[in-house]
């Protein structure tokens, strides 16, 4: 019976053994797979590091860009502004030009001798009728 105990004995160690080797097998593959799987989720935050850092270089040149742009148009701005300035000048300056007498004079000649009426040369000319016949008479003489 002793016998019988020691061999009792002997096959529970076994069992134990197999059971403690199993237990450290399953250990290892799911310790493998946890690798596997770290691994993998490192790789990702890898390739999304470099995507937010693509994007943020992206984000910084549409930044300077987007001030270059506004310098841009503040001076376009300031130029147009300039021109406008320079063209309500040169307006004012023909309009002083248009309603001179010398100016008017020499439209209203002008229209006679193309053969144009009295009445077609006051209306270009944004007078009255008598004012052209004035001074179609006084260049007569």
């Amino acid at each position: 019976m002793t016998e019988s105990v020691v061999l009792a004995v002997i096959g529970v160690f076994i069992l134990l053994e197999i059971g403690v080797l199993a237990g450290i097998f399953f250990f290892f593959v799911r310790l493998r797979r946890s690798e596997a799987l770290l691994s993998a989720l490192q790789g990702n935050q890898d390739a999304l590091l470099a995507r937010i850092e693509m994007n943020a270089r992206l984000e910084r040149e549409i930044v300077a860009s987007f001030a270059h742009r506004q310098e841009e148009l503040r001076n376009l701005d300031e130029k147009l502004e300039e021109r406008s300035k320079e063209l309500r000048r040169l307006l004012a300056q023909a309009e002083e030009i248009r309603r001179s007498p010398q100016f008017l004079r020499e439209i209203i000649l002008n229209g006679h001798r193309k053969g144009l009426s009295g009445r077609q040369i006051a209306k270009n000319a944004g007078l009255g009728v008598d004012e052209v016949e004035l001074i179609l008479t006084q260049a007569r003489e």
